[in-house]
């Protein structure tokens, strides 16, 4: 028996520490924990959690939500510190109306003499702040921190907002070894429970226990336990072309549904999309301003009014109310809306303004629906059960002569059919006042470009200069056409700024703005420019990328554990000539390129060709989706490794003959 009970000891040692060598199984702290101080699977952590365990409960005696927290954290380095300074944010709604922190308890390891000493948390050491008018903040610092240092800390809160179930997030920008969250939740409370975040569950189990709430009149109920465990859970690093982080922090979030009192009444808390759209229509400021076409009957004139082709009226409704009205820069959607004030005061929020054009497009009968969504910084939108606060955008949808067009004011650059960037977020819900409203994906099909055309010569002095037209279109053009229009006086210098801080070995002369609006497709210029190659004896080496798309790989990360949201397909096209004179011989040329993503979803075409006495040079790189997926980033990564290395090194050879 003995000998059965070693091995099993043994074994669970074992498991324990193959992994990192830190005892992940539980909150005790270990020498080892202390003496070890790297972490294999991410050398460029600063700290990691080597455990940490919630536990939500209702109380038998209080009644309140109780939440218990343990953390175990090792110090890396300097830069993991930070780590010890620990905020914990306490809701309120009033003084009779908080939630508490309690038995807080710190303590930091460390190794000295060989030994393990720990250093206390003193309760002098732990402060309360008033953070906003709904939020405290209570805070500490550990003391005595090192590299090398383990701190544990555990605390407790107690809430009476049962409709704010606990989450739990399992994910952080440091590691994770072991994150433990454990819910017991009384009958009384049914809850939509959402995991979120890319990351899977080492263990996900439930079960009934039997009266575990009981009140004075005798009556109980059961409560569903739940576990729930998360293993070697990897950093979340934040890196470009992402929505916001919630979008993919894994964590578990709960939204309260029915509440079932003891005296046998429900209250249905979150309701069903059906009843949700009725309510929108019915009951907010936004469903009343959809209907206030009496408001806006005489706001155009007759130029737009008596046109009689739909397409050409639209375009000119919105460009109306596009330099009539200014966006306030704020976001209110659902309630604070009046047309009305919008008309009075010619500026409003973003449900004024495009409730306004909504009205107007209606009202000469061109077919629209409003678009409910949230932006890309607020997060996505819960689809499964209605979250209305995820709403914090309106756009306008129109349908002329069977195409589709989406619609928003609130920029004067905006051409007709795009929408801002920030829209560009999976769905939005589709508000048909007379029909069951229903999604709508969120997704632009043409393409944003980049494009250069160079036509270059040498002159007498071997110094290669000559003409440079530069094209966007798309959200390329739109950020172009904002800064210029913005300040077209300034726009020139600050660009010929730009290239020469960039490319100092580059003189840039002669900007000239091709005709260009403020709402048009594209954007594009054109410029002069000298440069000097790099002449070894009789030899001239040319890089003929004197203006380069990208200065670096956005792509870092080892691994990515969530997509890859450029917002809009893209293409980046160099058209390169190169005139070569008689006085020199082409001796070399770059190698051609033909690199793909799998299933086409992107390409990277290079080629550099001589035509009689010209050097052609084609460069195309092209993101033939808007989002993909994490299992694209290394394929990414390394296509846009290869343009950072075509861009760099390409070289044309030429020998000046004697």
């Amino acid at each position: 028996m003995k000998d059965l009970l070693r091995f099993i000891i043994i074994f669970i040692t074992i498991n324990l520490h193959a992994q990192s060598g830190f005892n992940s199984g539980g909150f005790e702290v270990t020498k080892q924990d202390v003496e070890l101080h790297s972490y294999d699977r991410d050398s460029t952590a600063n700290a990691i959690v080597i455990y940490e365990m919630g536990n939500s409960y209702v109380d038998r005696y209080s009644y309140r939500l109780t939440t218990e927290i343990k953390r175990k954290i090792k110090i890396l380095n300097r830069n993991g510190f930070e780590k010890g300074l620990v905020s914990i944010f306490i809701y309120n709604r009033g003084k009779e109306n908080r939630e508490e922190v309690d038995e807080i308890n710190a303590t930091v390891y460390n190794i000295e003499n060989g030994k393990v000493v720990k250093t206390i948390l003193e309760n002098s050491a732990i402060f309360k702040e008033d953070y906003n008018e709904n939020y405290t903040l209570v805070k500490f610092a550990l003391p005595n921190i090192k590299v090398g240092s383990v701190i544990t800390y555990s605390y407790t809160v107690a809430s009476p907002f049962m409709f704010k179930y606990r989450s739990w997030y399992f994910q952080d920008d440091i590691p994770k070894l072991h994150s433990e969250y454990n819910a017991s939740i009384p009958g009384n409370w049914e809850y939509n429970i959402k995991l979120v975040g890319g990351q899977k569950l080492t263990t996900n189990d439930s079960s009934v226990k039997k009266n575990c709430l009981q009140i004075s009149s005798g009556a109980n109920s059961s409560c569903g336990i739940y576990k729930y465990v998360m293993k070697d859970i990897p950093a979340f690093i934040e890196e470009e072309y992402m929505t916001t982080r919630l979008n993919y922090l894994s964590r578990i979030e709960y939204e309260l549904k029915v509440f079932r009192s003891f005296n046998g009444s429900v209250d249905n808390i979150t309701k069903y999309w059906k009843s949700i759209d009725n309510d929108l229509k019915r009951d907010t400021d936004l469903g009343k301003q959809l209907r206030r076409n009496s408001v806006v009957k005489k706001l155009l004139n007759d130029t737009i009014t008596s046109e009689n082709d739909k397409l050409i009226k639209a375009k000119k409704i919105l460009e109306f109310v596009q330099n009539e009205y200014t966006w306030n820069k704020e976001f209110n959607v659902l309630e604070n809306v009046s047309i009305k004030d919008l008309i009075n005061k010619k500026s409003g929020n973003v449900g004024e303004i495009n409730a306004l054009l909504y009205n107007l497009l209606v009202t000469n009968n061109i077919e629209a629906t409003p678009i409910l969504l949230s932006t890309r910084n607020n997060g996505f939108i819960t689809q499964v059960f209605p979250v209305i606060s995820d709403f914090n955008y309106l756009i306008i949808k129109v349908n002329i002569n069977g195409e589709v067009y989406l619609l928003d004011a609130t920029d004067d650059y905006l051409t007709f059919g795009q929408i801002p960037f920030r829209c560009l977020n999976s769905h939005g819900r589709l508000i048909d006042l007379d029909k069951e409203s229903e999604w709508y994906p969120i997704s632009v099909d043409d393409y944003s470009v980049k494009q250069y055309r160079y036509n270059l010569d040498f002159d007498e002095n071997q110094i290669l200069k000559g003409d440079v037209n530069y094209l966007s279109k798309g959200y390329h053009s739109l950020n172009d056409r904002e800064r210029y229009f913005t300040n077209s006086e300034t726009f020139i210098n600050d660009y010929i700024n730009d290239y020469i801080n960039d490319y100092n070995s580059v003189e840039f002369s002669d900007f000239e703005i091709i005709d260009t609006q403020k709402t048009s497709d594209d954007f594009n210029f054109k410029f002069s420019i000298k440069s000097s190659p790099d002449l070894v004896g009789n030899t001239v080496y040319v890089n003929p990328f004197l203006i380069k798309f990208f200065d670096n790989n956005p792509f870092q990360l080892q691994e990515r554990s969530y997509p890859i949201d450029f917002g809009f397909k893209d293409t980046y096209t160099y058209a390169i000539k190169i005139n070569i004179d008689d006085s020199f011989d082409i001796k070399s040329l770059p190698e051609s390129i033909n690199l793909g993503l799998p299933n086409n979803k992107g390409s990277f075409l290079f080629s550099a060709k001589q035509e009689e006495n010209s050097v052609i040079i084609y460069f195309k790189l092209a993101f033939k989706e808007a989002i993909y997926d994490p299992a694209y980033y290394d394929g990414l990564k390394k296509l846009l490794a290869q343009v950072l290395d075509t861009q760099n090194n390409s070289l044309i050879v030429l020998e000046k003959k004697q």
